[in-house]
């Protein structure tokens, strides 16, 4: 009788058996979840971004447009209209000169745009200002206005001189901001 030993040792590659077939074992799928995670971390300041100057872009955009309105309604009746709140279309300004949902409703960024007529702007970046007609964007309680120092300078260099210390575009009472049609 003769004995043959078989080596225990195997040439080549091996495979680890699973125990079924298609099964992602957990390191598998922690480094996906990884690679996702790092995509959206890069992902998300670039929607930021774009979402903030979309909003820049808005309220630049009705700036001119009110702006504009307001300017052919002074031009025709040789004054500019009456004070009115926050959210409310000024008399005279009919919904063929200006689309009143556009006035009336929430702007980008919170608020909503208001009619100011030889009004006093204390504080902002005009202390003692006196504007004789301006469009201002101020807090209701329905609407917060949002505070964003950079996302209004991005507004004045779209509108204006880049600098919300001096020029047409500037921040009014409790840092509101303000389009200045006549100082």
């Amino acid at each position: 009788m003769s004995l043959r030993l078989r080596s225990s040792r195997l040439i080549g590659p091996q495979r680890l058996p699973r125990s079924a077939a298609g099964v992602v074992s957990l390191v598998e799928l922690l480094t996906v979840v990884l690679i996702i995670s790092i995509l959206f971390m890069l992902a998300v300041p670039t929607y930021q971004r774009i979402q903030r100057k979309a909003r820049a872009t808005a309220i630049v955009n009705n700036f001119r447009v009110f702006g504009a309105v307001f300017q052919a309604y002074a031009h025709e009746k040789g004054t500019w209209p009456a004070e009115v709140a926050a959210g409310i279309m000024p008399a005279g300004i009919d919904s063929e000169d200006l689309q009143v949902s556009n006035w009336t409703r929430p702007t980008p960024i919170g608020g909503k745009f208001d009619w100011e007529y030889n009004q006093t702007h204390p504080g902002g970046t005009s202390p003692g200002g006196r504007w004789r007609a301006a469009i201002a964007i101020n807090s209701t309680p329905d609407s917060p206005l949002l505070i964003d120092a950079d996302l209004f300078e991005t507004i004045d260099e779209a509108l204006d001189d880049g600098d919300l210390t001096t020029g047409n575009f500037r921040l009014g009472y409790g840092d509101c901001p303000l389009f200045i049609l006549e100082p």
